[in-house]
């Protein structure tokens, strides 16, 4: 299994210095990517740009992957998407794993113009002339002469799509594309494995070859200290009445947390029921300093190792 990680501080209005330094450590601690969000008009914590910033982020780094866990396909014309995702892969030297998503906040497609009736199948449309750009096919014609994309992404035919997928109708998209999806990181466990489930049922029912990674983004904090995972429980528990419906849902029920052994018996548990080969660990938990984030990050992959 292979594990990645999200930013975990971010929220100085897209400090790119603070981003690669992550990255730096993220890549020195071992792990296989590290990956941005995208968020519209969220204040200190927006991160319209990711592309931009994970640019900032292969300048410090030389192995480790550049992923974006949602970059929203239906706000964004689809030949200049292209060419920055293929100039990112070009920049880092073929390192991109390019999640993509629809959005789901209605008030994020109103200053862009987009009406939210029309995202699904505006994603769809993009993504396919995305992908024949990439391909090098032509985009158009101007006096009799094709124009083409240049340049190409180092990764062919394109880098890696994955796609982040919340309720069934995305699932069902991401599974007739034939790609993997990104699990949501506030399913509770069992949802998940319906979703996985269903997922690979499309996939299969569309005649794609079986996804063969299942990448899964959750919460996870790794501690030895009882004091600190107290701490960490009873602020993920405040988080629960804005993440979910059902307020007795549990802090296990959709993060991973506990000390070395635990962790060891949960990653197990996660492969053994949803077939998890690729865990995206997110941190960002209220009150956790930089030290004991980047501690529990180095537990977690001598965890999984």
């Amino acid at each position: 299994m292979k594990i990645a990680v999200t930013a975990w501080k971010f929220g100085t209005q897209g400090l790119a210095q603070e981003l690669a330094e992550q990255g730096e450590i993220a890549e020195s601690l071992g792990f296989d990517s590290f990956w941005l969000p995208e968020n519209h008009f969220t204040g200190p914590t927006a991160i319209p740009a990711p592309l931009m910033l994970l640019a900032a982020v292969a300048a410090r780094t030389s192995k480790i992957k550049l992923g974006t866990t949602s970059y929203l396909l239906p706000i964004r014309n689809p030949i200049l998407a292209a060419e920055e995702v293929a100039v990112l892969d070009r920049l880092s030297g073929g390192r991109v794993i390019l999640g993509i998503g629809r959005g789901f906040q209605a008030s994020m497609f109103k200053p862009f113009g987009i009406p939210t009736g029309e995202k699904r199948k505006r994603f769809k449309s993009n993504l396919e002339l995305m992908i024949n750009a990439w391909k090098g096919e032509p985009i158009a014609q101007f006096e009799g002469n094709d124009i083409t994309l240049s340049p190409l992404p180092v990764q062919q035919p394109h880098p890696p799509l994955w796609v982040a997928a919340f309720g069934p109708l995305a699932i069902k998209q991401a599974g007739t594309l034939g790609l993997p999806y990104i699990a949501s990181p506030v399913e509770t466990l069992s949802s998940l494995r319906e979703n996985i489930l269903a997922h690979q049922g499309h996939v299969r029912d569309t005649g794609h070859p079986p996804v063969t990674i299942t990448p899964v983004m959750r919460t996870v904090f790794v501690t030895d200290n009882p004091s600190l995972e107290k701490q960490v429980r009873e602020s993920l528990d405040a988080e629960v009445a804005s993440r979910f419906r059902d307020t007795a849902t549990g802090v296990d029920e959709w993060a991973i947390v506990g000390d070395s052994i635990a962790i060891k018996d949960k990653l197990t548990q996660y492969r053994e029921t949803l077939g998890l080969n690729y865990l995206i660990a997110r941190g960002r938990i209220q009150g956790v300093d930089n030290d004991d984030q980047v501690r529990s990050h180095e537990l977690l992959l001598k965890a999984a190792s």
